[in-house]
């Protein structure tokens, strides 16, 4: 048939990801029917943002939110530097007098503006300081580079605006009420009309799926097969699992999108990591990376502790004012989210569903309280709680109590004290019933233990006790999905809890020590 010509022609693909048996699929193109949407060659990424900008609401929303980010940053940058460099801490503290009075004898009284510094001082004393100019340069280069990220982030979402409107039909102001599973319907409807993946005559909900979670899949099956360095034996502790936001960046960097990663591009693995013959190269060459990565994360971590520690400070210390019980309050470890994900599960669905689980798995750890520990924190909050009331009895029969040097930081820290110790106390009218509560957790987080299944409750019990690791080991439910809940309570104590509180804050040093110490063994990935 090569003698004749016809108005088909064979297009040639920009990747090789086509499905398989339709590697030679023949699709008939119009001229004039040509879209904007027409053969989108990056569908992993023009998914993913579909995907943010349903997730965040609309295109005002989430540039609403961007703008706020950069200036949040803006916000703590600045306001840290004039409360290092333009406060008279001697004017504020009452270290040193003021008196704006002509008459000496008149009563003095400083205002919070008497301990501002003059704007020539100000100016003076930053620039006296070598180290916060540096710090200013570089948290200045990082805004600039954010600030270039979100100019073109809007400019790539202004198409995904365009493709909503246009091709989905879905407004912005409906977009906040229509489910994912309307929004991905419509994209299935689409595809017939538009053509967006030429290798494919039709969509389906999973090809979406799997062009959203390519990375996402990866990083669940190297945790579920433990092919990263998580597990770490310190003394004293045990076997303990180390997993922050910091790691996983760095992980991801070095395996998917960073320079010299294992993807040639967003939707396909590097031809020499499919061939065996090169394992041993590139699994120096990976070696070497990870070594770099390392050392440039050592370097870097003390600006990044210090921004850590002033951002969650902004943001949290009204809370733990407000409510200090919060300091203990459970959360879903990062290393627990990534077990317990099912591959092709997308952030909004894994967050519906642990949320589901959270409130009887709280209920469920409440069960293991360790009497001694309860005993203590009885005392502790009648102690703190006896001198904080007489310290208020006082302060109601006459408010220059509050005048007294460090008595409203007694008071404060005593009210702490009292609430962090009565969260150690189990509610007295609490039904001990863990066993109708552990078939509630396993309905929504899918895993269950090996060693559970026609185990007395007793037993799950004895192993909260005894079992060395801050989490369980079950089995998996199917053929490679495998699951963890995670444990909270360990050896009759809740010694685990301030470490979900604390693991990112300690996590760009010790990111960069994991690094460096993995540096000399590569990482196991499976080719193909």
């Amino acid at each position: 048939m090569a003698q004749f010509d016809t108005e088909y022609q064979r297009l040639e693909a920009s990747y090789s990801d086509s499905p398989p048996g339709e590697e030679d699929l023949l699709v008939h193109v119009a001229e004039g029917s040509k879209s904007p949407w027409h053969h989108i060659e990056n569908l992993d990424l023009f998914f993913s943002r579909v995907y943010n900008l349903h997730q965040k609401n609309g295109f005002t929303c989430m540039l609403i939110g961007e703008i706020f980010e950069l200036m949040q940053f803006l916000f703590v940058v600045a306001f840290t530097t004039f409360l290092v460099s333009c406060v008279d801490y001697d004017i504020l503290f009452a270290n040193k007098m003021v008196n704006h009075s002509l008459h000496p004898t008149e009563p003095v009284k400083v205002t919070l503006p008497d301990a501002f510094l003059p704007a020539q001082v100000c100016s003076a004393r930053i620039q006296e300081n070598g180290s916060l100019i540096t710090i200013l340069v570089i948290a200045g280069v990082f805004w600039i580079h954010r600030l270039i990220k979100f100019i073109y982030n809007i400019c790539c979402y202004w198409e995904i605006h365009s493709f909503y409107l246009h091709a989905l039909r879905i407004p912005m102001s409906a977009l906040p009420y229509c489910t994912w599973q309307e929004v991905q319907a419509r994209i299935v409807q689409t595809q017939k009309e538009h053509q967006i993946c030429i290798h494919k005559r039709e969509l389906t909900e999973l090809d979406i799926y799997h062009r959203i979670l390519r990375f996402q899949n990866y990083m669940v099956a190297l945790v579920n097969k433990s092919l990263l360095p998580l597990r770490f034996r310190l003394p004293g502790l045990g076997e303990v699992v180390f997993f922050t936001r910091g790691l996983k960046y760095n992980f991801e960097l070095i395996l998917f999108w960073g320079p010299g990663s294992l993807f040639l591009n967003e939707w396909s693995l590097k031809a020499e990591y499919k061939r065996g013959g090169q394992r041993l190269e590139l699994a120096q060459r990976l070696s070497n990376r990870i070594l770099w990565i390392g050392i440039a994360n050592f370097l870097l971590c003390p600006l990044i502790l210090i921004w850590q520690i002033l951002y969650a400070f902004f943001s949290y210390a009204e809370v733990l004012k407000r409510e200090p019980g919060a300091l203990g309050a459970r959360c879903w470890s990062l290393y627990g989210r990534c077990y317990l994900r099912h591959f092709n599960e997308l952030e909004h669905e894994l967050q519906s569903r642990l949320n589901r689980g959270y409130k009887p798995a709280s209920k469920y750890m409440n069960c293991f309280l360790s009497p001694l520990l309860t005993l203590l924190a009885k005392n502790g909050a009648f102690f703190a709680g006896s001198i904080l009331a007489v310290l208020i009895a006082l302060t109601i029969y006459d408010e220059d109590v509050l005048a007294v040097e460090h008595v409203l930081t007694t008071v404060t820290l005593l009210g702490v004290t009292v609430t962090v110790c009565r969260s150690f106390i189990p509610d007295q009218h609490m039904v001990f019933c863990p066993e109708q509560l552990l078939r509630v957790i396993l309905a929504h987080i899918h895993y269950m233990p090996d060693h559970w299944q026609g185990v007395h409750l007793g037993g799950v019990a004895e192993s909260h006790c005894h079992t060395p690791h801050s989490h369980f080991l079950p089995t998996p439910p199917g053929p490679g999905d495998y699951r963890l809940f995670p444990k909270l309570y360990s050896r009759g104590c809740r010694r685990w809890r301030h470490m979900l509180l604390c693991s990112n804050g300690r996590s760009p040093a010790w990111s960069s020590s994991v690094a460096v110490w993995r540096a000399d063994r590569g990482l196991s990935v499976p080719a193909g």
